[in-house]
């Protein structure tokens, strides 16, 4: 299977910029770096944003990564009936975590299996006796508190509460545009399936197909020859008149 770029929005328009294959969202930053087409911002799918690549964008390219941050996947923000890790205050400063209920964490490690996360630690002799407990965790032990450090877990709050705003829906529903070319290129032109061996081969294919979108774009936006439906050819039109089935091209979409 093949994986093309991203298309990019320029002037109002997407169109499908040079395509490379395979190609990450770091890679796409690095490229553009050297051509010099760096946007200020960059909507990103939620599949291809981690948390540390939008602190990494704005530091090495001084470009803001927008998309969707995953919420957390513990039971207790999934049910939303029990307190999540937004739930607790951490103080960096004074490497400690508190509770809902007041009490403060025991222990503050920065294990090297887990990195970049901090672990905290609750005593058992406090979480017991808390009326709480039954929502806070489900095991036998004390409650434990995972967290990246404070610079991505800033970014990382600010990112989550950021999606909540209007004026950010409206900003990242631009996407659709983007989603609509990635669409008609893997849909339309049957992308994903190289007519070639080899990546060299297969770059090729995705750059000419990119190029014919662009066209199609191009073409349709002038008002001085609108676009007229093509009609049947000849063979079709055998095909048609015998009964037979046509082959799936690519204009028929499917």
């Amino acid at each position: 299977m093949a994986v093309a770029g991203q298309p990019f929005q320029t002037g109002g328009r997407y169109v499908v910029e040079r395509l490379k294959t395979p190609v990450g969202p770091a890679d796409l930053l690095t490229r553009r770096a050297h051509r010099r087409l760096l946007p200020r911002q960059h909507l990103l799918d939620g599949g291809y944003l981690s948390v540390s690549l939008p602190h990494r964008s704005l530091h090495d390219h001084q470009v803001e990564l927008v998309g969707p941050v995953k919420a957390s996947g513990a039971w207790q923000n999934k049910g939303q009936a029990g307190f999540n890790r937004d739930d607790f205050t951490i103080d960096f400063d004074q490497r400690k975590v508190t509770c809902p209920n007041g009490e403060t964490s025991h222990i503050w490690l920065e294990p090297p299996d887990m990195a970049p996360y901090t672990v905290a630690w609750f005593h058992p002799h406090q979480c017991d006796s808390c009326p709480d407990r039954p929502a806070c965790t489900r095991g036998t032990a004390a409650r434990t508190v995972n967290f990246l450090p404070r610079h991505l877990h800033e970014l990382q709050a600010q990112n989550r509460a950021d999606q909540q705003d209007s004026q950010w829906r409206r900003l990242y529903a631009t996407r659709s545009g983007v989603e609509g070319t990635i669409c008609e290129f893997t849909g339309g032109h049957r992308a994903r399936r190289s007519r070639y061996h080899g990546h060299r081969k297969t770059h090729v294919q995705h750059v000419l197909t990119g190029i014919a979108i662009n066209i199609e774009r191009l073409a349709s936006r002038t008002t001085r020859h609108p676009r007229r439906p093509r009609g049947p050819t000849s063979f079709q039109q055998h095909l048609d008149a015998s009964g037979l089935t046509w082959e799936c091209w690519w204009r028929q979409g499917k």
